[in-house]
């Protein structure tokens, strides 16, 4: 492989049609197989494998249009990085749960490990995108080939995938592209930015005024944002795996060049047409129009 060179069987284009939700290929696996509590992002409890009483028969949500108003908030920021549709067409044939009753507990226990695979599928795509990345492009493409193989095994072979161990793996990759990313981000910088406090890998920042702030290659990995006012802030490089972005305003921030970011994140923050997001995510349609 040329130097700064991404791997030849990694695009965006590619990457959108197999890791995005295709809900009309799906069997509402994520309204039966997911639990949920009475909260501010849902209005009810759900046990795992109980359907939601939301579902029909044809496996479409009842209240789709109307989710926020009745209470189901959560529902429309989830996303299963096409999940859905691969343990339904391919892992069970097009075999649905209510034909065949007796592979049901087994679907719906299948489908959380094809999530969790599609969504480090995502990540590791990604961190092949980055040519600061380069130096572990080669470990990081065998660990993408070893995680769609994973998605490819039978029911009885992938029921016995110890995903969390998987994770843990492509998350030491995950961590070196992040750390090589930001390093070029900064590196020869006259003025680097100096940080708000507290702002960091796993940092609360819940309502924290970030306004305008310069996170240019910040690290902010499972970062607590929530209802943070991000209006202006500079958000390109920065690491975002895992931060909670529900209700964070980042009308006007650039996010276009940000590592890791997912459209359930975008999905649960706010924003407007001045937000600038990565090519690869959709601008959610409840965001609002550019305001001064």
């Amino acid at each position: 492989m040329k130097e700064n060179q991404t791997h030849p069987l990694v695009n965006f284009e590619e990457r959108n049609a197999t890791l995005r939700a295709d809900c009309e290929q799906c069997f509402g696996l994520c309204c039966v197989s997911l639990a949920f509590a009475a909260s501010a992002d849902f209005a009810i409890d759900k046990n795992p494998g109980q359907p939601c009483h939301n579902l029909q028969e044809d496996y479409r949500c009842g209240v789709h249009t109307d989710l926020v108003n009745l209470g189901f908030r959560g529902c429309t920021v989830f996303d299963c990085f096409g999940a859905g549709q691969k343990i339904s067409q391919f892992t069970y044939e097009g075999k649905d749960w209510r034909q065949d009753k007796s592979s049901a507990q087994e679907m719906f226990e299948l489908f959380p490990k094809m999530w969790h695979l599609h969504e480090l599928l995502w990540y590791l795509s990604e961190a092949l995108m980055q040519p600061a990345a380069n130096s572990i492009h080669e470990q990081l493409h065998e660990m993408l080939a070893e995680t769609e193989r994973l998605t490819l095994l039978s029911r009885s072979e992938l029921i016995n995938v110890d995903v969390a161990l998987h994770r843990m793996h492509v998350n030491t990759l995950l961590l070196q592209a992040s750390e090589l990313v930001r390093a070029e981000a900064l590196r020869g910088l006259k003025n680097p930015p100096r940080y708000p406090k507290k702002v960091g890998r796993g940092a609360d920042l819940m309502g924290a005024n970030l306004r305008g702030a310069n996170l240019l290659g910040a690290n902010l990995r499972g970062a607590y944002l929530i209802a943070a006012d991000l209006r202006g802030a500079n958000l390109q490089q920065a690491d975002l795996i895992g931060s909670d972005f529900r209700d964070t305003d980042l009308r006007g921030a650039d996010l276009s060049t940000s590592l890791f970011l997912t459209q359930s994140q975008v999905n649960a923050a706010k924003g407007d047409e001045s937000t600038k997001l990565p090519a690869s995510l959709i601008r959610p349609p409840h965001w609002s129009k550019k305001t001064g």
